[in-house]
This record gives structure tokens, C-alpha cells and sequence, in this order.
């Protein structure tokens, strides 16, 4: 049996609060095959995408009021996932259920507990109020990339590969020769990284708008198992950024969140949010598509170490300097699953 790489006590975005309305949405998350949609009064429900009769998918149906409708044989399920009607009998058969999943909805996604229920908190929700928050303006996407969740956290947590994979935006040499510390916690990692009085690069230079050299913050913070916010930013060279006064720059947070659909497959959802000319729509929209670019650049290099690692499955990585945040994140990860194996074990 192949061991998962991903805990199932967590909460996972499941989809962005704009594309869940009046239809149903279907998206695998941890191996799960679900089904989501909103009700008549606007609260998200999750229920597992098989009927209970002969398994079609009830994505392949229709809604009815709160109600699911099956597409194959009428079986209808409300948002609990109990069946409330089969055709032609009036006895339901008890058993007629399908799975419910506990549903969250915060920081412009929603979130979805594919473990058990019962610990199911919504305290527990990754913190990424920078996405709705009225002081910053922030829109980002969802990307479908085919390798597993845990390269892309690999990815954001060593940004030296800006230096190589996006050195015509926001990459330089500063970036992979700065020095950087790293700090970890039961559930967090971080890494920061400051660069000082260095040569902004092309994207830096247009969010500052001032000549000159600057310096430039990388604060990359994880938390278990699979959201990393990444605090950024530039400031004219000698202005006190480093010190705590960022008044004279300009501030972004990079938020990711990422969900596993298999173990070589993942719904990577990120924004990018800015406290600096908030009003401009038009600057948010460019700022979105900017980073898109960005993003894609980084989706060719993960798809393409996906093949490799599954071309060359008896192949040791070996770890520099720049991989303690992805090993830290990692070990944590596997912790969550190690602790969730034993309260299994203890229970049975």
C-alpha cells in the first residue's frame, strides 16, 4: 500500500468563493472524488461526488432546491447527504447516504475537512485575511498543476530560483546570494531573507516607481500542511525597512494555498496582495495577470520535475543550505500523518 503524502485532518481550499453559486462544481481533493455547490440561502455544501445506487458521479446531476438529483435513476440527497427520495417506493432504504464533508468558508475560499468530523475546527482555518481585508487589495487564481503538492511548497519555500526561473520579473542574483535564517514551531516554518541596498528587480522597480537601489524582504512563512503566505517587499536603500519602518516602500503578500487531488496532481490557489494604491482596479487586474505569468513559469519547471521523479523513482535527493524551509515544512507535514496514523491505531 502506498503511503499518502498528505494528512486528511486538515482544512483544504476547495475552490474560491466566486466559483461555488447555483451549479454543481465537482473537484477531487486528497483522492476524494466531491461535489459542491450553495444552497437557496448561500451556504456552501460538500457531499461526495458517487451516488449511492450505481456510483455515477452526482456532479452529472441537477439541483433541486437544497436538493441533489442523481442523473442516472432520480435518487435525490439533501445537504446532509441522506437520500430523501428513490423513484417508486415509498420505503428509503436507511443506508442511502453519502458522504458530507465539514465545509468552512473564510478569506475568499472554501474550505473543505476530508478527515474526520469530529475534529473538524474552524479555528483551525489557515489565516489569509490579507484576501479580504479592507486595508490591502488582493485577487489571485487557482492553478491546476500536474505534480505533487508538496514540490510546490518546496518551490515557495527557496526563492532563489526567482535568480534563475523568473529573471526577467522579479528575480536577481541578490536573491540566491542574500543570507537567510530559518526558524520552525510544531506547525510553522519560516524563512527570511533581506537584501540590502541591492538593484531592484524589473517587477520591484515598477511597484516602487523611484530610482535608485532599495531594500527588499523575502518572509516566507508555512504552516502545516499546505498554506505558505510570503511577506515581500522593497523600500528605498537606508530607509529603515529593515528595521521596521516600511513607510517609504511598498508591501506584498504572496498567499498559496495548496490542495492535493493525487499524489501527482494538485489545485494550487494563490493571490497576491498589496497595501498600496487601493483604489486602482486597473492595477490589481495587471498585478493578477503579472503574476500569473510568473506562475506559470514555475508550473513548467513542477510538471517537468513530476516526470523526472517518476522516470527515475530510485533516485536520492540530496539537500543544500536553501532547502532547510521545504525540509522543515516536510518533516511537519509528516508528522501530522505519523500523529493521525497513531490516534487510528489507538482507536481501533
Amino acid at each position: 500500500m502506498v503511503q499518502r503524502s498528505f494528512p486528511l485532518n486538515a482544512w483544504y481550499a476547495a475552490a474560491w468563493d466566486v466559483e461555488l453559486g447555483r451549479s454543481l462544481l465537482a473537484r477531487t481533493i486528497c483522492g476524494k472524488p466531491v461535489v459542491m455547490y450553495r444552497k437557496l440561502d448561500g451556504a456552501p455544501v460538500a457531499l461526495a461526488d458517487t451516488c449511492w445506487h450505481r456510483l455515477l458521479p452526482l456532479s452529472k446531476g441537477e439541483l433541486n432546491g437544497d436538493n441533489v438529483i442523481c442523473g442516472y435513476h432520480g435518487l435525490e440527497f439533501d445537504d446532509t447527504g441522506r437520500c430523501v427520495y428513490m423513484p417508486s417506493q415509498d420505503t428509503i432504504n436507511p443506508s442511502a447516504c453519502v458522504r458530507s464533508y465539514p465545509v468552512a468558508e473564510k478569506h475568499r475560499f472554501l474550505w473543505i475537512w476530508p478527515g474526520d468530523p469530529a475534529e473538524a475546527d474552524p479555528t483551525l482555518v489557515p489565516d489569509l485575511h490579507w484576501n479580504q481585508d479592507p486595508q490591502w487589495a488582493a485577487d489571485g487564481k487557482v492553478i491546476h498543476v500536474a505534480c505533487n503538492y508538496r514540490l510546490v511548497l518546496d518551490n515557495l519555500m527557496d526563492l532563489t530560483h526567482e535568480t534563475y526561473v523568473h529573471g526577467s520579473s522579479i528575480g536577481n542574483r541578490a536573491v540566491a546570494e542574500a543570507p537567510f535564517a530559518t526558524t520552525h514551531t510544531r506547525r510553522t516554518a519560516t524563512v527570511t531573507r533581506w537584501m540590502r541596498d541591492i538593484e531592484p528587480p524589473p517587477f520591484w522597480r515598477g511597484q516602487l516607481g523611484k530610482p535608485g537601489n532599495v531594500d527588499r524582504w523575502q518572509i516566507i512563512n508555512f504552516e502545516a500542511p499546505a498554506t505558505i503566505t510570503i511577506d515581500v517587499g522593497v523600500a528605498p536603500a537606508g530607509t529603515g525597512a529593515p528595521e521596521g519602518d516600511r513607510t517609504q516602500g511598498v508591501n506584498g503578500f504572496v498567499l498559496n494555498t495548496i490542495t492535493p487531488e493525487t499524489e501527482s496532481s494538485c489545485h494550487y490557489f494563490w493571490a497576491f496582495a498589496r497595501n498600496y494604491d487601493l483604489g486602482n482596479q486597473a492595477r490589481t487586474h495587471q498585478l493578477r495577470e503579472g503574476v500569473a505569468t510568473i506562475f506559470r513559469e514555475d508550473e513548467a519547471i513542477l510538471e517537468a520535475q513530476q516526470k523526472a521523479i517518476e522516470d527515475n523513482p530510485d533516485h536520492v535527493f540530496y539537500n543544500l543550505n536553501i532547502d532547510s524551509g521545504s525540509m522543515w515544512a516536510r518533516k511537519l507535514i509528516a508528522q501530522m500523518i505519523e500523529d493521525e496514523q497513531t490516534m487510528r491505531i489507538a482507536a481501533e
